[in-house]
């Protein structure tokens, strides 16, 4: 059994933004989100699931650089075909320009954008469980051509309403992939599911392709974060106190802050900031 527990889920992901009012308006209008709370300098985003994002206004911040550890992109999980086509069809006709490409992974079908401030989005279908192929305790993936048209085409109902969907998962930007195990996994209580050439790194629990990936493909060797726009933090809802007492006992070489009982906040050797709470 996974460490932390078969019934792990995401929570939102909270990026920092230079623009709020434009960025809660592609996530909202574009990527199917519904607005659920707002103050000033935030807005919260989600749907009939709860809350998938978080954007927190934070104008006097920089623009991460290509090279540095962070964000590679937050994956939206649809539970149908449809309803990806819809929102794949919403961002490409409202934010043109912005697609960055589509692939047929085995395990899900995924399209890929850059959303106003350059932070990626992945918007993807998983594919029925039964069709995962397992090697060696790996789950296999690829990266097989997806026509974008013909998937359109295939699965488009044009009269069909955008829904929202859920966090299936974050990718990370990181300096070194050994490091990277060693927080996420043996630290965390993450179990691998793939290693990407030793350029990438899948982990999740309960038999997931991936609830998180971090990778060295424009990152190797980067340092430690400085505060970015960007990638703020990155929530796991744990099941219960002992699941949540146990990774923080594993996270003991990290310093861990304790805001609440039952919500701690942890860095990644990158200076990435992961939210444990049950």
């Amino acid at each position: 059994m996974a460490k932390l527990a078969d019934s792990l889920t995401m929570g939102p992901v909270t990026l920092r933004v230079a623009d709020l009012d434009r960025m809660a308006t592609y996530y909202i209008e574009a990527v199917g989100l519904k607005l659920i709370a707002e103050t000033v300098s935030s807005k919260v985003l989600g749907g009939h699931n709860g809350t998938a994002l978080i954007l927190e206004h934070a104008p006097e911040l920089r623009h991460a650089g290509p090279s540095e550890a962070g964000l590679f992109h937050t994956a939206f999980l649809f539970s149908s075909r449809e309803e990806l086509a819809s929102a794949v069809a919403s961002v490409a006709s409202k934010h043109p320009g912005s697609f960055t490409g589509s692939a047929d992974h085995l395990v899900s079908e995924a399209f890929y954008f850059d959303d106003p401030e350059g932070n990626g989005v992945e918007l993807y279908f998983d594919k029925e469980r039964t069709l995962w192929s397992w090697q060696h305790g790996q789950v296999q993936m690829d990266t097989l051509r997806l026509d974008p048209n013909q998937y359109l085409a295939d699965n488009l109902d044009p009269d069909a309403e955008l829904s929202a969907p859920v966090i299936g998962h974050v990718h990370l930007s990181v300096g070194n992939i050994s490091q990277a195990k060693d927080f996420y996994v043996d630290q965390l209580g993450f179990d691998v599911t793939m290693d990407w050439g030793g350029t990438a790194l899948f982990v999740s629990v309960g038999g997931y392709h991936h609830h998180m990936a971090m990778n060295i493909w424009r990152s190797r060797g980067a340092g430690r974060r400085q505060p970015t726009l960007g990638l703020r933090d990155v929530s796991l809802v744990l099941p219960d106190d002992q699941v949540f007492g146990a990774a923080i006992e594993r996270l003991a070489k990290s310093e861990v802050r304790q805001l609440e009982t039952n919500l701690v906040l942890v860095e990644d050797p990158w200076g990435n900031q992961v939210s444990l709470s049950y």
